[in-house]
């Protein structure tokens, strides 16, 4: 498996590029932004779909240069992609709706999806819906935890109780999962249990 990251946005916010090499197609992990640098990093390969770990406005301003890829979403997380005071687009003056005919993931769902086997865990906290996404030997957490931190907690569907439940619950996960967080730089389990526990 092979992962291409872009830093992108006014939050500097990580976007996955996830493919088997060798491979037309890919899954886009967070369009953060800037639709067509997205589009010359695919390299050719076909989009097969986009995946959210929530629906926070740095992780879905580009959707719509993605128009007819199935984007994936926790129902909780869908009316950040109608309304801004729910996405926090707000803050920043992004009060523009991601209309998409998104499809709902929730704890537990399995996908199959560019030759990629992906695993759903419900992570709230961040927001309601916040998801990891396991796939090989990598989790994709989005804003639910961070190299030595996690995304903050104070916007609309944010609980730090329910925060460091999700947090824990991925700490006592088997193994040593590499993490690919939503900001910052890739860490691993070990490395956060050490700074958590």
């Amino acid at each position: 498996m092979k992962i291409d990251t872009l830093v992108l946005g006014p939050v500097q916010t990580n976007c996955y590029i996830v493919y088997n090499e060798g491979s037309g197609q890919a899954v886009i992990i967070d369009p953060a932004d800037d639709g067509e640098k997205i589009r010359r990093a695919l390299d050719g390969k076909n989009p097969a779909a986009i995946l959210l770990t929530h629906g926070h406005f740095d992780h879905t301003a580009a959707l719509s240069a993605f128009s007819g890829t199935p984007v994936y979403i926790h129902p909780a997380d869908q009316i950040m992609l109608e309304d801004s005071e729910w996405s926090a687009g707000y803050l920043v003056g992004d009060v523009a709706p991601r209309p998409c005919d998104a499809e709902y993931v929730q704890e537990g769902t399995r996908l199959h999806l560019a030759g990629l086997d992906i695993a759903v865990l419900h992570v709230p906290g961040h927001t309601k819906g916040s998801v990891a996404y396991a796939i090989g030997d990598v989790l994709f957490t989005g804003d639910t935890l961070f190299c030595r931190g996690f995304g903050r907690t104070d916007l609309p569907g944010g609980s730090m109780a329910e925060e460091m439940r999700s947090i824990k619950r991925l700490l006592r996960l088997k193994k040593n999962w590499i993490v690919c967080p939503g900001h910052g730089e890739a860490t691993t389990l070990d490395a956060e249990r050490e700074y958590f526990l």
